[in-house]
Formats: structure tokens, sequence, C-alpha cells
């Protein structure tokens, strides 16, 4: 089941976000405290973007965070990936317009993959002088 989040939902869009970040960038496991991370998602993603989430049985087990044509959060369990859920996730932001943009680390290949497999095209890459983590990234731009 798809459904919009609330904010009593942010709690658990910021864990499936530590535990899917942690499981695909190792390096840069840790970053933040769970303390951090519902703050992020309460204070910043709530109140700017519309959040979605996934849920099988009850569970949430994938969220996506989009506003005005940018993909801000996509995040999907381990245990759940491969099944579609981030398609469907990445369905609804794609459904809000005619264009969408997002940053990922260079490094993760999977979720470039993920991207470039669902049309979006590499745009620009950066050495990550730019983000919290100074690690490089890559801006990818899907259009209709």
């Amino acid at each position: 089941m798809l459904r919009q989040l609330a904010l009593a939902d942010m709690g658990a869009a910021a864990q499936i976000h530590r535990i899917a970040f942690d499981q695909a960038m190792p390096w840069l496991a840790g970053l933040h405290r769970p303390e951090e991370d519902r703050w992020f998602y309460c204070e910043r993603i709530f109140p700017t973007c519309r959040v979605w989430g996934r849920f099988d049985d009850d569970v949430l087990s994938g969220i996506i965070a989009h506003r005005d044509g940018w993909v801000e959060q996509l995040y999907v369990l381990p245990v759940a990936q491969g099944r579609g859920v981030g398609s469907e996730l990445l369905d609804i932001a794609k459904g809000a317009g005619d264009r969408l943009e997002l940053w990922t680390f260079q490094r993760n290949a999977p979720a470039r993959r993920f991207y470039e497999a669902r049309g979006f095209r590499l745009v620009e890459q950066t050495d990550g002088t730019r983000n919290e983590e100074r690690e490089p990234d890559a801006r990818y731009i899907w259009t209709r």
C-alpha cells in the first residue's frame, strides 16, 4: 500500500533512511544519530516536501520525499529492494510534474543504475565540497 505520510510517520521515515543509507554507503555509516535523523525529517523534510511511503502489512518499507521538481530523499529497506518499491515511489514523484532532478553519490553505483534505468540522465558531477558528507556526487535529471 502506498500513502502520503503524516508528521507522526516521520520517525519511521527517518529510520528507513538511516538503515538504507548505512547499508548502501557503509563508508558514511553513523554520520548522524537517530535523534538527529528524526529532527531532520520532522523539521526539514516534512514541512517542505510531499512524503510518501510504501507499506507491506503495516510495515513501512520505503519512502520518497519530493518537492517542486526535486527528489529530496528516496530510500528503501534493503530487505525490500529489488521488488519494485523504489519504482512505485519514484512514479509518485514523476506523476507530480514533467521534470525531476536529484543528487546521488558517485560511489553509489546501485542508485545510479536504478535512476538511469528509469530514464534519468547524468548532467553534472562535483567533488562533493558542497554537500555535508564531502562525498563526490552526481546530479540527474528526468523529463517526461
